[in-house]
């Protein structure tokens, strides 16, 4: 029933997201996209994968979107050391890479999207939605010959 309390009390919840990209300009495209919809909230923004370890280390946050090439630890590196002190952590990697084993190795970090940025325009809420409901997301323009690799 709209207007319950429960549907107030989701009003006010939110997707505590971390954002961890070296590239100013997708950090300002992130950070414009996610207030189109209120229930998701950027609470700390990183630029090198060892800042992005240690904030959701403090933080756990609820959403992360991970870059695959940064600065003093690469995004593969990152998923592993969050997922070892934050195990439930939720990741999406965002990253111009399509090559079929720089794909698989991230998803073998236990994440569970890969989107392409070239494709964030029309699949950025999808991978989103996907990775908060626990089920993979693969970019359209993923290679489709993906090798899992550790």
């Amino acid at each position: 029933m709209p207007g319950s309390l429960v549907d107030m009390e989701r009003l006010f919840e939110s997707v505590r997201v971390l954002v961890a990209d070296d590239s100013p300009l997708f950090r300002q495209f992130i950070s414009s996209m996610l207030p189109m919809r209120p229930e998701y909230r950027i609470i700390c923004e990183a630029s090198d994968g060892l800042e992005a370890v240690q904030r959701v280390e403090e933080l756990q946050p609820d959403l992360i979107l991970l870059d695959i090439g940064m600065p003093n630890l690469n995004g593969i590196e990152v998923a592993k050391r969050i997922f070892q002190v934050v195990p439930g952590s939720k990741i999406l990697f965002l990253s111009v890479n399509n090559d079929a084993d720089v794909v698989g190795a991230a998803l073998y970090t236990g994440a569970k999207g890969y989107l392409l940025k070239s494709d964030a325009g029309t699949e950025f809420w999808p991978g989103i939605e996907a990775v908060l409901q626990h089920k993979q997301f693969l970019s359209t323009g993923v290679d489709g010959r993906i090798k899992f690799q550790p």
